[in-house]
């Protein structure tokens, strides 16, 4: 029977590991985290003269490094000067030469968001008339190439890691306290400890190629390296690299020490290496909720600790089913059915907690029920429950195997010291016949070997125990799946962040087409808002009419990202003219419905480039100010 399985396993370890590569390949570049929601010029734009600088407004904080920003001409030459700079809030910029002549004008980026994703892409703009341009925008993307993939193996290969290695160790010490003396089971936990060292070894080296050349060359450049440690990314690789150190620690105790303590001194022991292990877990739990998704946007406090539990309960459940298929198909000491009963219970919990903290990470990441269909993590989030579901199914199929599982091995447990007696007694006996001890020992050793397979055949004959072993395979294959498919997620922009986006696009191409009618001679500037506060994003909107020197109607639209208007405490608007330092003349426009201001016979001296900056505040103590140059006259 063990026969016919040993080449089923094999075959679908090949089919799994074929379908985790296909996932990984086919996820691409890492997807912006976080995402372009307007910029100044617009995209498209045609502007009467050359701006004297360019800014780009985030959907959240980046990371700038010397090249972040670049504006090229229609032949491919940079023409911005300096580095880049922080505008406000989450624009920046970079100052332009001047005299720029007439032509369409390339804008490239590529920056670090907060949740340690690179995010590139481009645009073009132009001055005086569009003209043909030699720079392309296809193909701006960020984390891609072999770097990329590299990174992507990296993460996958991490996760993998962690839940070996916490499942494992946890399964051993809470289910199972016999195999800590097991020898396949000892190799798995300390193969998931490697793994984990060596990925995230692995990932620190990746990094600073990842986030910005994308070159194999630039792996091991020592001064990439620097930059690595100094962000937030690199610092939690480094911890996690530190707390491994504590984990191996944890290891050697475990099935060193414990190993060989006897049943009652195991106790106490095992309350220290509960809780110490807990605390390793979670801090290892705790590297990716300060530098990914948990730690930036919509209730980071809150976020980042459920963020440990969801990892602490997957590594429970899908390492500890791990460690039972280990115990199951490669350990010569059989598994009492009352370990299997324990983890059962486990997984149990874990699959509650599980379930509680997705609930609350998808409301989170995705916002909407839209965002399920809409948007690609809302897609993959989808199929992520999907194999739960399934996975979940399995484990049920396996809990009716547990509670048929007969109890045979205790029984076997219980005939074997006497037959160990008998082959003692026959080598004793060996021994008092001097030339024959030899012998004597030689077949202690052969009946020991007998009674062995003799046990393994008993113990593989029990349908219940082959039923569990079948469903429990199939379990691990879908969770190695599920694994991928997660890997991927975490790589995807949240829901949320692209639905933010895409109507702070329509938003800003709507301002350009309105703007651009020559007819009307009235200016509209959209601008993106972040307060951190409850409440405190979306999109303010200033009309001036008839943007001329002289006396203006002048309105302010306050929006969600969704479009939909509301109010705010408090709205401001003051004018700057820095070329001839003029201003700032201060505007406070009068309520006159929801989410809607207005100032009339507002007057502007003189016709130029002014800088329009609405200070925004949306509750006693949140307020942010946000900026956009208009031409007026």
């Amino acid at each position: 029977m063990t026969q016919t399985i040993a080449p089923r396993v094999r075959t679908l370890v090949l089919l799994l590991l074929a379908t985790c590569g296909l996932l990984l390949t086919t996820a691409g570049p890492a997807s912006a985290h976080a995402a372009l929601t307007g910029s100044d010029p617009q995209q498209g734009v045609v502007v009467d003269k050359a701006p004297d600088q360019v800014s780009l407004t985030f959907s959240e904080k980046v990371a700038l490094s010397n090249g972040s920003l670049r504006v090229l001409d229609p032949k491919g030459k940079a023409v911005q000067q300096g580095k880049p700079f922080e505008v406000g809030g989450t624009t920046y910029g970079v100052k332009l030469h001047s005299g720029l002549p007439d032509g369409t004008y390339t804008v490239t980026y590529q920056v670090v968001s907060a949740d340690s994703h690179p995010v590139a892409g481009a645009y073009t703009f132009s001055v005086g008339a569009p003209s043909t341009t030699s720079v392309s925008v296809s193909g701006e993307t960020a984390g891609g190439g072999v770097v990329g993939w590299l990174y992507g193996f990296g993460r996958y290969m991490s996760y993998a890691g962690f839940i070996v290695l916490v499942g494992g160790a946890a399964f051993v010490l809470g289910c199972w306290q016999r195999g800590a003396g097991v020898k396949p089971m000892q190799r798995l936990v300390v193969g998931g400890w490697l793994t984990l060292t060596s990925a995230t070894l692995l990932l620190l080296l990746l990094r600073g190629s990842y986030t910005g050349s994308g070159k194999v060359g630039d792996v091991f450049d020592l001064d990439l390296l620097g930059n690595v440690l100094q962000t937030k990314a690199g610092a939690a690789l480094v911890s996690r690299l530190l707390l491994l150190a504590a984990a191996a620690l944890f290891i050697s105790v475990l099935f060193g020490a414990y190993d060989k303590r006897e049943d009652e001194e195991k106790r106490d022991l095992t309350f220290g290496l509960a809780i110490g292990g807990t605390v390793v877990a979670a801090g290892l739990a705790a590297s990716w909720a300060m530098a990914e998704h948990a730690s930036v946007g919509l209730q980071a406090g809150i976020a980042m600790p459920v963020d440990v539990v969801h990892l602490l309960a997957v590594a429970t459940w899908l390492g500890g089913l791990t460690a039972l298929l280990v115990a199951l198909y490669r350990s010569d000491a059989p598994i009492e059915s009352a370990a299997v009963r324990r983890f059962s219970q486990v997984a149990f919990g874990s699959v509650v907690a599980l379930v509680a903290t997705g609930v609350y990470q998808s409301w989170r990441q995705l916002g909407s029920w839209s965002a399920f269909t809409e948007t690609r993590y809302g897609q993959l989030l989808l199929v992520k429950i999907g194999l739960v579901a399934l996975l979940v199914g399995v484990a049920f199929v396996s809990r009716r195997w547990t509670a048929q599982l007969a109890d045979t091995v205790v029984r076997q447990n219980k005939r074997a010291p006497q037959k160990g007696r008998v082959a003692a007694s026959a080598s004793g006996s060996g021994k008092s016949k001097g030339a024959g001890s030899k012998r004597a020992a030689q077949l202690a050793r052969q009946q020991a070997a007998m009674d062995t397979a003799r046990q393994k055949r008993t113990r593989d004959a029990d349908p219940n125990r082959f039923g569990l072993r079948r469903s429990v395979l199939a379990e691990a294959g879908v969770a190695v799946v599920l694994l991928a498919v997660t890997t991927v997620l975490t790589q995807t922009e949240p829901g949320r962040t692209e639905e933010d986006a895409k109507a702070a696009k329509a938003a800003s191409s709507s301002s350009s087409s309105s703007s651009a009618s020559a007819g009307s001679g009235a200016v509209t500037l959209d601008m993106s808002f972040d307060t951190g506060g409850t409440d405190g994003k979306g999109v303010v909107t200033v009309d001036f009419d008839p943007a001329r020197v002289g006396g203006n109607e002048m309105h302010v639209y306050v929006q969600r990202s969704n479009g939909r208007a509301f109010d705010i405490p408090e709205v401001k608007v003051a004018l700057t003219l820095e070329a001839k330092k003029i201003g700032p003349l201060a505007i406070t426009p009068d309520r006159i419905s929801t989410g809607h201001w207005s100032a009339s016979n507002v007057q502007i001296p003189m016709a130029g480039d002014w800088k329009v900056a609405v200070t925004v505040r949306t509750s006693d103590i949140d307020q942010t100010t946000v900026s956009k140059n208009a031409q007026i006259g």
